[in-house]
């Protein structure tokens, strides 16, 4: 035992002889000694954790800010590799791709502008038309809702009535002041129109360079994939404007046919325009190109516009459950089904974007993913087609009928032998 002073302390002695008092353990055998430093990783696992942190935060941030853009970006990728075979086609022949890409671009523009142009004058001329003859079918819902309801309504004291109401004055102040919020809409519009048609006019004139900057990062084996890729994306995107404009087609027949059966004016416009906004502006679009022909077949009678009106909604289903389904199904090989819900999942996540390309990428997801799908041989089965295998249902009805012999038999013998 190490000698003691007075204190009961350990003597310098018996410490320099290099004895380890019983109750302290060895250096380097147990917990670290009393005062010790944290250790070193800690600092730089802090620091490494906030940075972490902090990039994961900047990086929601600007995806956040930037979401627009990139939407646009997808937008104007697509609308390239629609337009890409016209222009490879114009380059084929000798004309540079630059100027190719620009006469596309002029050619669908002066189709859209006289398009606009033509409907512009023939909606402002059936809204003069209408606000002329307003006072006419006021009387006559007046006289209507007299006859029916014994009321004694009269138009002069309606238009006082509407003039003198708050409800029309407090209308006419937010109006006035949604006036700028309006204008900032059409602006920020016009911008994001803009920025499209810019960035789909470098993808198609540069595709080429493109293509080769993408494949120049690549290893060989790659970049066959990714030209593959492409490819397929142009084929399909192509054949997906192809069902559209076709739907289109019958989409305005169908609606002529009406509209000239009822006599309503500008039915082959009116037709065209059903034709072409229906398909190609999705989600609103059925509903922003039946409200023109309702509003001109209520100018000529109210009753047209409520068949308009039924007629619009019907059609809209038959394309939804049957016309749809077919067509993409055979121009963009894909399952009707899977059509159908990759709609609703490109709506769910983009909106209307989601759903305008929805069908485009999943048939090049599709297409560029079989190619790696190793596909064997079925077997000549006829469960494969839906049939059964005949004799099925006999064989199961014999094992039991033998089953049920058996146990009853199990219980006769029973019986026997307690007797």
């Amino acid at each position: 035992m190490a000698p003691t002073d007075e204190t009961g302390q350990v003597s310098q002695h018996a410490s320099s002889s290099g004895t380890t008092p019983p109750d302290r353990p060895p250096a380097g055998h147990g917990a670290a000694a009393p005062g010790a430093g944290m250790p070193r990783w800690l600092p730089r696992a802090m620091v490494l954790a906030l940075a972490l942190i902090a990039a994961f935060q900047l990086g929601t941030w600007a995806f956040h800010q930037l979401i627009g853009l990139l939407i646009n970006i997808l937008i104007a990728f697509f609308l390239a590799l629609a337009i890409e075979p016209a222009v490879s086609r114009m380059a084929a022949h000798g004309i540079r791709r630059g100027f190719a890409t620009f006469l596309v671009f002029l050619g669908l523009l002066i189709a859209v502008a006289g398009f606009v142009t033509l409907l512009g004058s023939m909606l402002a001329g059936q809204i003069i038309k209408l606000i002329e003859g307003f006072p006419e079918y006021l009387d006559s819902v007046i006289n209507w809702v007299n006859t029916t309801f014994h009321t004694d309504l009269r138009r002069v004291d309606i238009q006082d009535s509407l003039v003198h109401s708050g409800w029309l004055r407090k209308y006419v102040q937010n109006s006035a002041t949604g006036v700028l919020d309006v204008s900032a809409q059409v602006l920020g519009g016009l911008f994001q129109l803009l920025t499209i048609a810019l960035f789909s006019f470098y993808f198609a004139a540069d595709g080429p360079r493109l293509r080769r900057t993408l494949c120049s990062v690549l290893p060989p084996s790659r970049q066959a994939e990714v030209l593959r890729a492409w490819e397929i994306a142009v084929d399909k995107t192509g054949g997906y404007l192809y069902s559209r404009g076709l739907m289109a087609l019958i989409s305005g027949v169908a609606h002529y046919i009406l509209l000239e059966a009822l006599g309503i004016p500008y039915a082959p416009v009116l037709a065209l325009w059903v034709g072409v906004v229906s398909q190609f502006i999705p989600t609103i679009g059925t509903y922003l190109a039946g409200a023109l022909p309702m509003l001109i077949a209520f100018t000529v009678n109210p009753w047209y516009a409520l068949w308009v009106l039924i007629f619009v909604v019907v059609y809209q289903q038959f394309e939804n459950y049957m016309l749809q389904p077919k067509l993409t199904s055979k121009t963009v090989d894909i399952h009707p089904a899977v059509a159908f819900g990759s709609v609703i999942v490109g709506t769910a996540l983009l909106g209307a974007v989601g759903a305008l390309i929805a069908i485009p990428a999943v048939a090049t997801l599709q297409a560029f993913l079989g190619v790696y799908v190793k596909r064997y041989d079925v077997t000549d089965d006829p469960r494969v087609h839906g049939h059964r295998i005949r004799g099925t249902g006999k064989n199961l009805l014999t094992r039991a009928r033998r089953l049920f012999e058996k146990g009853r038999s199990a219980g006769s013998e029973e019986d026997s032998s307690r007797g």
